[in-house]
C-alpha cells in the first residue's frame, strides 16, 4: 500500500518551477545592458501574458537623463508578476514598482514589445534622497557579483553603501569603457572581417 500510495505522489505531484539567479557584476551589467536610464515611475499597468498563465506589469518611467542609448522622455518596460483582480503572479527576485518611485535602470531586450530588466533586480539601482543633505543617493540592489570568485553576502557591506547619483554615473560611463590591453569593437570587426 505504501509503494501504491508513494508512486500516486510521484505521478500527480505539481510541478515545480524554481528561479536561480547568478550575481552579475557590475560592468557585466552595465555592459548588457542596451538601455541605462535615471528616472521615476509615471505609471505601472497588469497585462496578461503568455496565454493568461502568468502576469506582467508594464512600467512606464519619465526619464531624467540617459546614461546610454535612448533619447526620448519617457521608456516604458515590463517585469515579471503584477496583480489583476483576484489574480496575483510572483516572481522571486523581479523588482515590483510604485508610481514615484526613482531608479536606475539598466534594461536590454528580450525580442518583445518591451525592454525587460537586466538580471531582475540586478538591473534596478533604486534612488533615495538623503534627509541630511537633500541629494539623490544609488542604493545597489542586495545582489551584485564583484568579482567571478564565490562571495558571501554580509549586512552594511561597503559594496552596498548608497552612492551620490553623479558619482554613480560616473562609474557607469567608467564602464562601458573597454578594459586596458582588450581590443576595441572595431579592431575586433577588423579582425573578423579579415579572417574571410
Amino acid at each position: 500500500m505504501r509503494r501504491l500510495l508513494l508512486i500516486a505522489c510521484v505521478l500527480f505531484a505539481p510541478v515545480v518551477h524554481a528561479t536561480v539567479l547568478v550575481p552579475a557584476e557590475f560592468r557585466e551589467v552595465v555592459q548588457g545592458s542596451e538601455l541605462i536610464a535615471y528616472g521615476r515611475v509615471v505609471d505601472t499597468r497588469p497585462q496578461w501574458a503568455d496565454g493568461r498563465t502568468r502576469i506582467d506589469t508594464v512600467v512606464t518611467v519619465e526619464v531624467a537623463s540617459w546614461l546610454k542609448g535612448g533619447s526620448d522622455d519617457t521608456i516604458t518596460f515590463k517585469v515579471p508578476g503584477g496583480e489583476m483582480g483576484r489574480y496575483r503572479s510572483v516572481l522571486i527576485g523581479a523588482p515590483v514598482f510604485k508610481p514615484g518611485d526613482e531608479a536606475v535602470l539598466f534594461l536590454k531586450s528580450d525580442g518583445s514589445e518591451f525592454p525587460i530588466v537586466f538580471g531582475l533586480n540586478q538591473g534596478v539601482f533604486r534612488v533615495r534622497i538623503d534627509p541630511d543633505t537633500g541629494r539623490r543617493m544609488v542604493v545597489p540592489p542586495p545582489l551584485m557579483a564583484t568579482s567571478s570568485a564565490p562571495e558571501v553576502v554580509t549586512r552594511g557591506a561597503a559594496t552596498r553603501r548608497p552612492l551620490a547619483l553623479d558619482e554613480f554615473g560616473a562609474q557607469v560611463r567608467a564602464a562601458m569603457a573597454p578594459l586596458p590591453g582588450a581590443p576595441g569593437r572595431a579592431a575586433a570587426a577588423e579582425r573578423r572581417g579579415a579572417g574571410r
